[in-house]
């Protein structure tokens, strides 16, 4: 039976997962950078930089933990003899800098030496700003004035100037150091990087990692010249091709043939940003689902079928590797404000489940929170400690069982409320993350939301979907892979309680004048 193999490049570590035809897991691994690779002195993935905000990475460390990922596999007895298809995904917006020597190197790669040591010549900045730099605000606003504001950059590229953004990386690296980016004839995104290693040749940057650049243009799906132009220098020629996500980049370089005996024959498929690759392994790549992952921030997913951009230009556009669009907008205060009510009233998290809620009605009786404990990004409003709004008892001395009830239908009406503009009509949610386990959570998302929520089984779902697309334009059966690794938890589905339609309409209403009287932040 054919088999598989996805990678997943993240922030701390790089995983490894081999899935046959059937959707069975062969084999799965995973290198921590901290711990696995410490003469990177990364323990967290990353490198302070010597500016305020500079967060890099070293490419070479991602090479030793590509190395490494597929010798443990090999030494642990997975059997690379049938794998057919190879993709993956990189952690979006980060970039590797690569001088004229890269794609002689490229090809010329011997089993005989690491990746690193041969690949090492040819890095041309010798480390890598990844998603988590916010030091280009200047790069940010030189590149909105030059197209003439900041929401055209949005209405071209799907998002408004980023810092952690790629282009904005690029014109601070080519304004830095000058002569070191002129000497740079290839810059990668992480996930191009690492698909170019592993098919020995150049890659291109797929649709839906290069819309993270804000320099694709969403409407041609080329690279957009005055994006360009405002960004740096020579810029068009130091950038691979853009391309759909299920091109085949061509077969497996002979090093990991020879190195670890995975088979000649077995093609890349062009790797995507960890966004995108998640949402397809979540099974949520086709409209009719919207996906809602609860972290440290809170990340509300939703296939589009086509390009419709946040008119107030808060949240992301990218491409969708099963085609089309997706639509990314992220909530800042997600975890962070669930945990610190919970701290400053001295509760467990039973609390927020169903039978704690069942001590307040739904609605509230119209007493709300605007639950954001730091600067929130969706709306861009700058607070220091929530809101509440409501009866003057409720504000003056609220009841504990109140105010968590109120921080869960604030956090999710205001999702609600920020999401709007995307015009997705799903008919159920996928929850994901550490939270989702919770059924008062899920059950409150169903009810503010007004449409059924399942909870997700994927573990890994960048790496899955990786497995996913490798297979999908190689003959592979793409429906029984899905069916198998993205299914949700079986009795999880909760529905939206009847009647609850009137009651968060005028929650949101209230919701929305006392958000009005903050000054947002530009």
């Amino acid at each position: 039976m054919n088999s598989w193999l996805g990678f997943d490049a993240s922030t701390q570590s790089l995983s490894a997962l081999l899935v046959d035809d059937s959707g069975n897991i062969l084999s799965e691994e995973e290198v921590n950078f901290g711990r696995d690779l410490p003469q990177y002195n990364a323990p967290q993935g990353f490198i302070e930089g010597n500016s305020e905000g500079e967060f890099h990475a070293d490419p070479l460390m991602w090479l030793d933990a590509l190395d490494l990922c597929l010798q443990r596999m090999s030494e642990g007895g997975a059997d690379f003899s049938s794998v057919v298809g190879i993709s993956g995904a990189g952690q979006q917006h980060g970039t590797v800098y690569l001088n004229e020597d890269w794609e002689k190197h490229l090809s010329r790669l011997s089993s005989d030496k690491n990746l690193a040591k041969q690949i090492g010549p040819c890095i041309s900045r010798a480390t890598s700003p990844i998603w988590m730099d916010v030091s280009t605000g200047q790069e940010c606003e030189e590149i909105a004035e030059k197209l003439g504001g900041a929401m055209e950059v949005c209405r071209r590229s799907g998002s408004v100037p980023i810092e952690r953004f790629s282009g904005p990386q690029i014109r601070r690296f080519a304004k830095i150091d000058p002569d070191a980016y002129a000497r740079t004839t290839r810059i990668h995104l992480v996930s191009s990087f690492l698909a170019s290693v592993l098919a020995g040749k150049d890659a291109p940057i797929d649709h839906g990692d290069g819309s993270g650049m804000n320099l694709l243009n969403l409407e041609t799906l080329t690279w957009d010249e005055e994006l360009l132009e405002a960004t740096a220098p020579e810029l068009a020629n130091k950038l691979p091709d853009p391309v759909l996500a299920e091109t085949v980049v061509g077969p497996l370089a002979p090093y990991f043939q020879q190195k670890y005996g995975i088979p000649g024959s077995a093609q890349v498929v062009a790797f995507t940003g960890d966004n995108p690759s998640s949402l397809v392994g979540m099974g949520a790549a086709q409209p009719g689902k919207v996906v809602i992952s609860l972290g440290t921030s809170d990340t509300f997913f939703a296939a589009m079928p086509e390009v419709k951009t946040d008119p107030n230009g808060y949240g992301h556009v990218f491409g969708n590797p099963l085609g089309g669009f997706m639509s990314l907008v992220c909530f800042r205060n997600g975890s962070l404000a669930r945990e610190k009510v919970k701290e400053q009233l001295g509760v467990e998290w039973t609390a927020f489940d169903c039978e704690g809620l069942q001590n307040t009605p739904i609605g509230n009786d119209g007493d709300g929170m605007i639950p954001f404990f730091g600067p929130e990004i969706n709306p861009r409003v700058d607070f220091h400690e929530p809101l509440l709004f409501g009866s003057e008892e409720f504000q003056k001395d609220p009841d504990p069982n109140k105010l968590v009830r109120a921080c869960l239908e604030g956090q999710f009406i205001n999702m609600r409320l920020q999401t709007e503009w995307i015009g997705a009509k799903p008919e159920v949610i996928l929850l994901t993350g550490g939270a989702s386990s919770n059924d008062g959570i899920a059950q409150t998302i169903a009810d503010v939301m007004g449409i059924p929520v399942d909870r997700l089984a994927t573990s890994g779902s960048v790496a899955t979907g990786a497995v996913l697309r490798a297979a999908r334009p190689l003959g592979g059966n793409f429906s029984a892979i899905q069916e198998h690794l993205c299914s949700p938890v079986d009795g999880s589905r909760r529905y939206p309680a009847e009647g609850t339609l009137p009651a968060y309409q005028r929650l949101a209403q209230s919701f929305s004048q006392a958000l009005a009287g903050k000054s947002p932040r530009r």
